[in-house]
């Protein structure tokens, strides 16, 4: 099949603060078998114009720079505007993709007419035979948490069969155009954390499904923009947490979860927090339940 018959993918990255690993990135696209393909890296006003070092690695690069930081959502938003593809590969720049992992995705959309989002296997990139990701669970009504299929697991192919699964994740998911001209960009309004979760549950809502793809393979080195530990990762996680369920839950099952919040979640982070003698990230805990207070939903 001549390349003007394959589907032109899109693959959007987005920088902030961190050259070496977007570059690593790079490298890892410049392997890829599926020969139709555009690059674009989106960078969120890093506080150097990472510009040249990207062209020298791939000069194909579409190199699009924020004049502020934009976050996840947004970062991506602005590349999917820019796209030119049948289908968009969000991926993290902590990420290795593997060859053939571009075939794999597109495979279940022609598989599975249903499709709204593919996503591959992930696994650590420090651990190579680990998975991180092998689907997503159903957040709980009550506890506002869910869990990662497989995460923690070595990789035996315990987990391979292609699947729905209820969310993507947002380190690696391939997107068709047609659904997002149906159900709308990445909601910045989460900046980070839990913005693939809600446009899983408006593309849901849209007639569409989520599947896991085992046969594409990608390695994350996680948490490397924002920190494992960090005080921003406690803020956000925790505002768009309540966020999440105040958009997506409707009351008596939304008073449900603030009882479980406010009686358990609250009391057990505080005394963590202190007992640890963690005050950064006491105070963003808190500064992340007093936006949801003063903020309305939009």
């Amino acid at each position: 099949m001549s390349m003007n018959n394959l589907p032109l993918v899109s693959i959007i990255t987005v920088n902030y603060n961190n050259p070496h690993h977007t570059v690593e990135l790079l490298e890892s696209i410049k392997k890829l078998s599926y020969p139709n393909i555009e690059v674009i890296v989106v960078d969120n006003a890093s506080v150097q114009n990472p510009f040249h070092i990207f062209k020298e690695i791939y000069p194909g690069t579409i190199f699009i720079r924020n004049d502020r930081n934009l976050g996840f959502a947004g970062g991506n938003n602005v590349g999917i505007r820019y796209a030119k593809g049948d289908y968009l590969f969000l991926v993290n720049n902590d990420t290795e993709l593997t060859k053939n992992i571009i075939e794999g995705l597109l495979d279940v959309f022609t598989c599975f007419p249903d499709a709204g989002i593919v996503c591959p296997k992930f696994r650590y990139y420090y651990h190579k035979d680990i998975i991180e990701y092998a689907g997503y669970t159903k957040v709980n009504v009550f506890t506002g948490r869910n869990k990662m299929i497989g995460c923690g697991e070595v990789d035996k192919g315990q987990h391979d069969e292609i699947r729905e699964t209820y969310y993507a994740h947002g380190g690696g998911m391939m997107i068709s155009r047609d659904v997002i001209n149906k159900i709308g960009y990445l909601p910045e309004i989460y900046f980070l954390y839990y913005e693939e979760f809600d446009w899983c549950e408006k593309l849901r809502e849209a007639g569409y499904k989520i599947y896991y793809q085992y046969r594409s393979l990608i390695f994350h080195k996680e948490s490397m923009t924002t920190g494992k530990n960090s005080v921003l990762k406690t803020y956000y996680i925790n505002r768009n947490r309540l966020l999440f369920m105040r958009r997506n839950n409707r009351f008596p099952i939304f008073l449900f979860f603030m009882l479980y919040f406010v009686l358990f979640t609250i009391p057990k982070n505080t005394f963590h927090f202190l007992l640890k003698k963690q005050f950064a990230h006491l105070s963003a805990f808190w500064k992340a339940i007093y936006w949801n207070v003063f903020n309305p939903v939009f």
